[in-house]
């Protein structure tokens, strides 16, 4: 982890007055997003996206295909404007699909869905394919993917790194056929292959032969994205192998798809419920959803709140107690940083396990909520597997975000109880939320959406 604490501006973060009281409007998931451009992007037909999230790495992912050879017009619809949604609610993608051209550069900024979907299909082109991003992007893990399109015929020169930067040399077509790849320092390994293999001539089958294969409910979210696109995919959760999936060559329909709200984002919101004793309601929370984000409401519940979901969307209140709680993450990794923050203002200990993967996301996760906490006051110690925190008062100081948007959200949450907390580089959360401070604040005044 790299400090950069001295040339990022600080953010003091809110100080919660009492409970809070708000509806608050979650933008799109970043999830779906990105996996509906691919789809798009892959289909026979025009496909459109209704309320896709825009932050960083979605517009990464749409500049990416861009510059492939692909459609994609943007189109706001002027109620936006007048009922206050937040941005990106109110509009729409229109994605007109062609065969990847090449040559083209990329940039991934830090986006893994960017750096690990788009290679796959970038084989498809005929031609170059460079790949490249932030530095932070450098050291996050690709040698599995690399090696599994290697093993499907395609061409990819990383000078032996596996890792950015790189380029996919394609040849306007990919074998495909069987695969195995060892997803257990990230499940989008899984997804990137699954994602474009419609297109491959053979399809594809992908075993997983790693131990433990984090973040399922991404692969599932995958599959069941794929389906809705017209794929044939069998699936471990549909009766198939274990850790085994099959995807059938053929067309994908362009379709009309509405943006979920992003659950996970949605994770500092219904933690400031808790924390304060108040009650949050996000509209729109999907009945049922593949998002990871949905665990939240079994998770907070666990920790001290109660949940209502209706026609209104969820609503969660805390009870003015918070719970430790002793939970197995592996699924739900993403959530980690807030239920660490929340962790550490509860009334008894805390431990976080099955998400040891974490320490190659965005930044060492378990390390940088470690120090972080700690410089506060708190006592968390890192595991094998995660983190024990022993609640402890903490006090004012700066809450290093190490450019990554979950972290900056976590400090958030801390700072609605512990005066004087400024949070570096709250900027961060552009990544997929470009509204969170302005949400943040309405939220604390009590503006509802």
């Amino acid at each position: 982890m790299t400090d950069h604490s001295e040339t990022l501006a600080l953010w003091p973060a809110p100080l919660a007055s009492g409970a809070v009281d708000a509806t608050v409007t979650v933008p799109g998931s970043k999830s779906v997003t990105n996996r509906a451009l691919i789809l798009a992007a892959l289909a026979a037909d025009p496909g459109w996206l209704r309320r896709p999230l825009r932050s960083r790495d979605t517009l990464l992912m749409a500049d990416a295909l861009r510059s492939l050879g692909i459609g994609i017009e943007e189109t706001v619809s002027s109620s936006s404007a007048v009922s206050g949604l937040p941005q990106g609610r109110g509009e729409s993608w229109r994605v007109i699909p062609g065969a990847p051209q090449a040559p083209a550069t990329i940039d991934v900024g830090n986006a893994g869905t960017v750096m690990r979907f788009l290679p796959p299909l970038a084989a498809l082109a005929e031609g170059p394919v460079r790949f490249d991003g932030d530095p932070r992007s450098h050291e996050r893990p690709l040698g599995g993917l690399i090696d599994a399109l290697r093993a499907l015929g395609a061409r990819v020169e990383d000078d032996g790194r596996g890792a950015l930067p790189l380029t996919v040399h394609g040849a306007g077509s990919l074998d495909g056929g069987y695969v195995e790849v060892d997803a257990s320092t990230s499940s989008q390994f899984i997804s990137a292959l699954l994602l474009s293999a419609p297109r491959f001539n053979q399809g594809i089958e992908v075993r997983h032969t790693g131990r433990t294969l984090p973040s399922m409910p991404h692969i599932r979210m995958t599959v069941d994205m794929l389906r809705k696109a017209g794929a044939q995919v069998d699936s471990p959760d549909s009766g198939g192998e274990p850790n085994v999936w099959r995807v059938t060559a053929g067309a994908l329909l362009g379709r009309d798809v509405v943006v979920e709200p992003d659950l996970s984002n949605a994770q500092p919101f219904l933690a400031a419920a808790l924390v304060t004793g108040g009650t949050v309601t996000i509209p729109d929370w999907p009945r049922q959803t593949t998002q990871p984000g949905d665990a939240l409401r079994r998770i907070f519940t666990d920790m001290g709140g109660r949940c209502t979901l209706d026609d209104r969307g969820l609503t969660f209140s805390g009870t003015g107690r918070v719970r430790g709680i002793d939970a197995d993450l592996s699924e739900v990794g993403e959530l980690t940083p807030g239920i660490a923050a929340v962790a550490a203002l509860a009334e008894s200990e805390s431990v976080l396990r099955g998400v040891a993967h974490l320490r190659l996301h965005e930044t060492d996760r378990l390390a940088a909520l470690t120090k972080e906490i700690n410089s506060l006051g708190g006592d968390v110690t890192e595991t094998s597997d995660g983190l024990r925190i022993r609640p402890r008062p903490l006090h004012s100081g700066v809450f290093h975000t190490y450019e990554d948007h979950r972290l900056a959200t976590a400090g958030a949450i801390l700072g609605l109880l512990v005066k004087d907390i400024e949070i570096e580089n709250i900027a961060t959360t552009g990544k997929t939320m470009p509204d969170f401070p302005d949400l943040w604040h309405r939220m604390l005044s009590g503006e509802s959406d």
